[in-house]
């Protein structure tokens, strides 16, 4: 009967350990919006550049990617979000609040370090 129960624990502790894989490390509610439109140039390069890349980093996993399209209105929860008015913008908002923003695609190099910058102030 002891190793049975013994069996059965050691069973619930993988199982809990496996379930840890799954979720997320942190409550973090950070992402990084995209502001960009049909035709874009630099927001075609930024998707070519960085885009598939993106979702597989440290950076990525921080502040995932949303898009939005310049002409919709902002959803609700990002109602104390300012508008961008030029493509792309990267807002870096955590809960609903702007924390940063980066206008314009400068490139990959300096994208990963203005958004590097940006990241250390969630």
């Amino acid at each position: 009967m002891q190793t049975y129960e013994y069996i059965s624990r050691i069973r619930r502790a993988l199982i809990l350990g496996l379930l840890c894989l799954f979720v997320p490390l942190s409550n973090h509610a950070a992402e990084l919006l995209m502001i960009e439109e049909p035709g874009c140039v630099y927001c075609d390069r930024f998707n070519r550049e960085i885009a598939p890349a993106y979702p597989k980093t440290s950076e990525g996993r921080k502040a995932p990617l949303r898009r939005l399209q310049l002409d919709d209105p902002f959803p609700a929860e990002l109602a104390n979000v300012r508008a961008a008015t030029v493509t792309p913008t990267f807002i870096l908002v955590d809960d609903g609040r702007e924390i940063d923003r980066l206008v314009g695609y400068p490139g990959d190099e300096y994208f990963w370090f203005l958004l590097g910058e940006m990241l250390e102030k969630l």
